[in-house]
C-alpha cells in the first residue's frame, strides 16, 4: 500500500508526463498486436457460421448477441495485450527524495530559553511560544533535512541530536519551557554545543540557527571562543535577535479577576555580538520584533540553505515502477474475454 501511495503522490504532483520508460523498444510490440487485431476482426466478420440457401436475406439479418460478445472479447484481448506490452516497456515515475538516503542539510537550532524569552512583546503570546511555533512550521516541515535542537539559558543542553524523526522533534520542542534551566544567557555555551552536534556530520551543507533575545552574561565559554570554533569547522551560524530590547511588557502573575498582569521591564540586548557571529561565519543576521518578521527571517535562511544544496550534487529520486500495476488488469481482461468467448461468443451453435 505504501508503494501505491507513493506512486499516487508522484503522479498527482508531476502529472502523466512524468512517466518514463526503461525499455522503450518493447513498444515496438504494439505494431504486430495492432496488425493481429485488425486481421482477426475482419476474419471474424467474414467467416460464415451457418450457410443459408437464401444468403441475401440472411446477410440482412441483424448481428446477434453472440457476434457482439465475440467483438467485445477481441477488444478485451487487444487491450490486455496493450497493457502487457506497456508493462514490459518498464514505465516508472520518480518519487520524492528519500529523507534517509538523499542529500540534505544538517541544521541545529540553538534556542534561548532564558527567563527574558517570556517577555510578552509578541502578543498575544510570549517570545518563546512564537519561536517554537515558527521552528515547528518552517524547520520541522523539511523532510530531507536532519534537525537537532540545543537549548540554553545559564547553561546549554542538547534536547535532540540530529535526526530525520520530525515527530519526535515536535514532541521535544513542545516540552521546551523557560525556567527549567538556571537563568542567564550563555550564548557562547549554546553555540559551542550546537557546533559539537555538527562536528561529525557528513552533510555537505550544515548550519546553526541561533535565536536569542539578550546579551551573553553566563556560561563557561565566551562567544568569541565559540565563534572561532565555527570558523574552524566552516559552519555558518545564522543569528536571529528575538525582540527589540529596551522596555518591554513582562508577565507578573494575574490580577484579582484571573487576567494576566504585566509590568514593564528593561531588556538589554547585544545585536552587535549576533551580527559579528553571523558575519564572521559567512551567514546573515536578522532581527524579529513580531511573528511575521520571525517567519520571514526563517524563510530567508532556509532559502539561502536550499540554494547552497542546488549548487552541489543533485538529489536522487528513487524510481517507482508502474508495470506491475498493469499486469493485474490485463489478467482480468483476459479472463473476461475467455468467459465471453466460451459462452455467448462461442462459434459453436
Amino acid at each position: 500500500m505504501n508503494g501505491l501511495h507513493s506512486v499516487w503522490i508522484a503522479l498527482n504532483a508531476n502529472g502523466v508526463r512524468s512517466i518514463e520508460l526503461e525499455h522503450r523498444w518493447w513498444l515496438l510490440g504494439l505494431i504486430p498486436i495492432a496488425a493481429v487485431v485488425v486481421v482477426a476482426f475482419f476474419l471474424d466478420r467474414a467467416r460464415p457460421t451457418l450457410r443459408f440457401a437464401r444468403g441475401d436475406e440472411a446477410h440482412a439479418l441483424p448481428r446477434g448477441a453472440g457476434a457482439a460478445a465475440r467483438t467485445i472479447s477481441m477488444v478485451l484481448v487487444a487491450v490486455a495485450a496493450l497493457l502487457v506490452t506497456v508493462a514490459l516497456s518498464g514505465p516508472f515515475v520518480r518519487g520524492e527524495p528519500d529523507a534517509a538516503t538523499s542529500e540534505g542539510i544538517d541544521i541545529v537550532v540553538a534556542l534561548d530559553v532564558s527567563g527574558s524569552m517570556r517577555a510578552a512583546d509578541f502578543r498575544p503570546k510570549d517570545r518563546i511560544s512564537v519561536a517554537k511555533e515558527v521552528i515547528r512550521d518552517h524547520v520541522l516541515s523539511r523532510p530531507r533535512d536532519r534537525v537537532g535542537l540545543v537549548v540554553f539559558a545559564g547553561e546549554a543542553f542538547t534536547q535532540a541530536p540530529l535526526t530525520h524523526d520530525k515527530a519526535l522533534l515536535a514532541t521535544v520542542l513542545d516540552g521546551v519551557r523557560s525556567g527549567v534551566i538556571a537563568d542567564g544567557t550563555a550564548i557562547g555555551d549554546g553555540l559551542a554545543l550546537a557546533l559539537a552536534r555538527l562536528e561529525t556530520s557528513k552533510a555537505k551543507t550544515k548550519t546553526v540557527i541561533l535565536l536569542s533575545d539578550g546579551d551573553n552574561n553566563a556560561g563557561q565559554l565566551a562567544p568569541e571562543t565559540s565563534l572561532s570554533m565555527a570558523k574552524e569547522l566552516s559552519i555558518k551560524v545564522f543569528t536571529i535577535l528575538v525582540g527589540k530590547g529596551g522596555r518591554v511588557p513582562f508577565p507578573d502573575g494575574v490580577d484579582i479577576f484571573g487576567a494576566p498582569r504585566f509590568v514593564t521591564v528593561d531588556m538589554p540586548v547585544n545585536p552587535a555580538l549576533l551580527k559579528q557571529i553571523a558575519r564572521d561565519t559567512g551567514a546573515s543576521f536578522f532581527q524579529a520584533t513580531d511573528k511575521k518578521s520571525l517567519e520571514t527571517s526563517f524563510q530567508k535562511i532556509l532559502e539561502a540553505l536550499d540554494r547552497s544544496v542546488l549548487e552541489g550534487t543533485p538529489s536522487v529520486r528513487k524510481p517507482l515502477p508502474l508495470g506491475v500495476l498493469l499486469f493485474f488488469p490485463a489478467f482480468v481482461l483476459l479472463v473476461a474475454a475467455a468467459i465471453l468467448r466460451l459462452t455467448r461468443g462461442s462459434i459453436v451453435p
